[in-house]
């Protein structure tokens, strides 16, 4: 394999943050399921993987700096003396010889033995045993593929009760998502594990953004919902009781006489139902006179009288 710093593009003085932006650049730009027609992609994703299972780990770096490994993370023997005794171990060859270096390695014994350390980590670790290898006594974690996001409208009855949804990936793939109820407009949803993917790492995760579509007659303003409310004239006028959608069953709002069109009425609770960090919301109910759209006369006698015998006027504020 070639230097893994000259396949990601970066300098030995790269910072670990430098190196794995670079790394997560190629991944995106050579991932085979962005490349299917390109069948070199597949393997500068996998040469752009191997760089980073290098430089990616800082043990592995330091050890492909010093000349231990090679850029395909296999170690570099100067000798090996076979007749050794004791655990696995890098030191001086035979005779002290200046420069040459060799392993030794017995699974039964020598001055591992007894310490709590398992000879074979350590040889999984310098031999690049794969998933079984350790840095440091700690688990090499692999690269975690990019996120996915998108967006997914449910009905306001969906957010409030929960329900299901379909979701397509920009892969092109499809997912049900499960809706919890009392979901907030805006609320994210983790799916793990539904991600960019790839060999030699984690699969990523998808980001689904839930959408509150609009609703019919309630307006969502955080956990409270607003309703315009149409009245005839003689309610608004005389006031008395009307009844009035919630998310469940009707209620009786009692209307106050003479209540002026724009008036808001508030039903404590009566709003989207408590999530696990908000309280139930309001229904803020709005008053709107409505005037019949059809010819009435007896209205139109009414409002002559009115005007003839109790003139009135509601804009003398604004002059």
């Amino acid at each position: 394999m070639r230097d893994p710093y000259q396949v990601l593009g970066v300098a030995k003085s790269a910072s670990a943050d430098d190196i794995k932006k670079a790394y997560r650049k190629l991944a995106k730009k050579f991932h085979p399921d962005h490349n299917k027609s390109d069948p070199k992609a597949k393997e500068k994703f996998s040469e752009a993987n191997q760089a980073y299972e290098i430089l990616g780990e800082e043990a592995k770096r330091g050890q492909f700096d010093r000349g231990e490994i090679d850029g395909d993370g296999k170690p570099k023997f100067q000798g090996f003396d076979p007749n050794s005794a004791g655990g696995f171990r890098r030191g001086p060859g035979p005779g002290g010889a200046s420069g040459f270096e060799h392993f030794e390695f017995n699974a039964g014994g020598g001055p591992f033995a007894g310490a709590g350390i398992d000879p074979s980590d350590i040889f999984a670790d310098l031999f690049g045993g794969g998933g079984a290898a350790r840095t440091r006594g700690r688990a090499r974690q692999a690269p975690k593929g990019e996120d996915y996001t998108g967006t997914v409208s449910v009905s306001l009855a969906e957010a409030v009760n929960g329900g299901k949804a379909r979701v397509t990936l920009p892969t092109g793939r499809t997912l049900e998502v499960s809706i919890p109820a009392g979901v907030d407009d805006g609320q994210t949803i983790r799916l793990k594990g539904q991600g960019q993917s790839g060999p030699g790492m984690d699969a990523g995760d998808a980001l689904i953004t839930i959408k509150i579509a609009r609703h019919p007659f309630f307006k969502v303003e955080g956990r409270d919902l607003r309703l315009d409310l149409p009245l005839t004239l003689y309610e608004a006028v005389l006031g008395g009781p009307v009844a009035v959608p919630t998310l469940g069953k009707a209620l009786e709002l009692t209307i106050p006489p003479k209540s002026n069109s724009g008036r808001t009425l508030r039903l404590r609770g009566k709003g989207l139902p408590a999530s696990s960090t908000m309280a139930a919301g309001d229904l803020l109910v709005t008053l709107r006179v409505m005037l019949p759209e059809a010819a009435d006369p007896a209205l139109e006698a009414l409002a002559k009288k009115m005007r003839d015998e109790h003139p009135w006027n509601p804009r003398q504020d604004l002059t």
